[in-house]
């Protein structure tokens, strides 16, 4: 039955994914949109999705109770960094994509697949588990993977100063709806019904525009240009097997040996989190720092469609934990 309920999540999913690409391919969207999209969703209805889904969803009670299961998500994160960088050496990947193959392996597009999937499987009942991850993805995007590409410019002469910390980016618009929402319900301030209502109609915007997004972004990729050389294929088991074995891994320790009492919910949606496809500005930060651009755009194009074989097989799995 979940095995179902998934793949007709899924196919909604794809969907709407191939309604914004045969759009785009028609030439409804000009070269603006993506990104008007893109800023559309971060800047302003995702904030008012998140703020209004904690104040609805959380009490201050469950919102310690999650605090607490932040340790598997930040273990997940940490030991995946580890991994990735002994494959990295032991697999000789050149300058130029060695920041590109551990931000791949290790952190997830959270926003533009995560979020929607999310909902498509768990519902808006899930979003307060979904933050817990999203902050922890956020952090090791913003506080370490871009340094991992930035000084991994094969252009940059050795000894050149290395990138600084951009705060803006550590604390971008998403996060920061969830910092106030959470000052709100602490405070236990109350928000007038009109501007709940009027966060609540921008926030539903989010799960439609994020999937027409990526439709956009495969069809600008083009998908005959993907290929499967062997740093490829090492990254997508990374992102697909890799990362959500070691999570998985890290919620068995803490119920079998520490005791710790999980919802299953939460386990569904950290595991699910874990296995989105790679970030979808790669491509972005691997042209800023000069690496190889086409590596980037070909992990992006075949994580987000593969995704759709990886998630009913994760989920079927799920069950077992």
């Amino acid at each position: 039955m979940i095995f179902f309920q998934s793949i007709q999540s899924v196919i909604s999913i794809i969907l709407m994914i191939a309604l914004g690409y045969i759009l785009k391919g028609q030439g409804w969207f000009d070269e603006k949109f993506g990104g008007s999209i893109s800023s559309l969703i971060t800047k302003v209805a995702l904030p008012a999705s998140i703020f209004v889904s904690v104040l609805k969803n959380l009490t201050k009670d469950t919102l310690f109770q999650l605090s607490g299961s932040l340790i598997y998500p930040v273990g997940g994160v940490v030991i995946s960094y580890i991994v990735a960088y002994i494959l990295v050496k032991v697999l000789k990947i050149r300058p130029g994509r060695r920041g590109i193959f551990m931000n791949a392996v290790v952190n997830a597009n959270t926003i533009f697949i995560g979020l929607p999937l999310n909902i498509a499987l768990f519902g808006d009942k899930a979003l307060p588990y979904f933050l817990v991850y999203y902050v922890t993805n956020t952090v090791s995007t913003w506080a370490f993977g871009v340094f991992l590409i930035s000084n991994d410019d094969p252009t940059k002469v050795k000894g050149e100063n290395k990138a600084k910390l951009n705060w803006k980016k550590l604390l971008p618009p998403p996060l920061l709806g969830f910092i106030v929402a959470i000052i709100f319900l602490l405070v236990g301030i109350p928000v007038p019904t009109f501007i709940n209502s009027t966060l609540t109609y921008v926030g539903n915007i989010v799960t439609p525009l994020s999937l027409l997004y990526i439709g956009i972004v495969l069809y600008d990729a083009g998908l005959k240009s993907i290929r499967f050389d062997r740093d490829t294929v090492v990254a997508l088991l990374g992102r697909f097997i890799l990362a959500p074995a070691i999570l998985i891994g890290l919620l068995l320790v803490g119920q079998n040996v520490f005791g710790a009492e999980l919802a299953p919910l939460l386990q569904q949606t950290l595991i699910v989190q874990s296995a989105t496809p790679m970030l979808a500005v790669l491509p972005i930060l691997a042209n800023e720092a000069h690496g190889d651009v086409k590596y980037a755009t070909n992990l992006v194009t075949t994580s987000t469609l593969l995704f759709v074989i990886v998630v009913p097989i994760l989920m079927q799995l799920v069950q077992f934990i």
